[in-house]
């Protein structure tokens, strides 16, 4: 069911509540992704737009706007802002997909880090004619979806985090710290269960509470175009690339990326 944003100030000019009210958010998936349409990125947005969006975000955890491809960096950049703090555009030509062999691993973003990014804002430069989609997980409705007695298990657990700069260590369950949802921190990152030294037992938790954030439920699924810009919370998502084009599908994926800056992920528990 798509809706609209129907609480704006009177006093704003009538071009702004044109805006606002034009702008549509039709959910893509049961748990995860919305669709907004209505909205043109270029240019920078007002402010029933903007608050409509970081709602959405919320709520939806990703956000997905077709048709976009007049946004330049700085309208990114500005994009990004109203959802926290911005880096720099980054142009990540990574991506020869027709040379990947098997899929992409699901990860947080800078979950290897003290402070994994907030929100990420992606911009499709180009993309090959197929394959290459992106999938997301909800890591919210994952921990939602266990058992009372997994979600005991998981309160109380911290997760080393193997990254270029070494080894740190995050709470498996955390708190957002907008929402105050309870969500899973794992991902490609996650190498073993701090203070378990039995390895195939520490391997063995990572696997059951990965399961659980990337059951089918809990996902959406999406299939790029030129143009295509996408935000998603990285506080409560995984997210992964499907690697699946063959040569005959040879095509360069360019993509810029701008994130906001994150914080410390916060622990349901005190450590003990």
């Amino acid at each position: 069911m798509a809706y609209r944003l129907l609480d704006l100030p009177t006093a704003r000019p009538a071009r702004a509540r044109h805006a606002a009210r034009a702008a549509r958010v039709e959910p893509v998936a049961g748990r995860i992704g919305a669709a907004v349409t209505g909205v043109r990125l270029c240019g920078g947005l007002d402010d029933g737009t903007a608050r409509l969006l970081r709602r959405a975000l919320l709520r939806h955890k990703v956000l997905f706007f077709r048709g976009q491809g007049h946004l330049c960096g700085s309208d990114q950049t500005a994009l990004a802002a109203i959802f926290g703090e911005p880096s720099a555009p980054v142009v990540q030509p990574g991506c020869a997909v027709s040379r990947y062999a098997g899929g992409g691993g699901w990860h947080t973003d800078g979950s290897d880090t003290m402070r994994p990014p907030g929100v990420s804002v992606l911009h499709a430069l180009s993309v090959p004619p197929f394959g290459g989609d992106t999938v997301w997980a909800n890591t919210a409705a994952a921990y939602d979806g266990l058992p009372v007695e997994l979600r005991e298990i998981a309160d109380r657990l911290w997760i080393e985090h193997a990254g270029p700069d070494g080894v740190l260590e995050h709470p498996l369950a955390t708190v957002h710290p907008e929402t105050g949802e309870r969500v899973l921190l794992l991902g490609a990152h996650a190498r073993r269960v701090a203070g378990l030294s039995a390895e195939a037992d520490a391997g063995a938790l990572i696997r059951l509470f990965q399961d659980h954030v990337t059951a089918l439920e809990n996902t959406v699924r999406w299939r790029w175009r030129p143009g295509d810009v996408v935000v998603w919370d990285n506080r409560s998502t995984q997210h992964r690339d499907v690697r699946d084009v063959g040569e005959d599908g040879a095509g360069e994926r360019r993509l810029r990326l701008v994130t906001c800056a994150g914080s410390v992920p916060l622990p349901l528990l005190p450590r003990s």
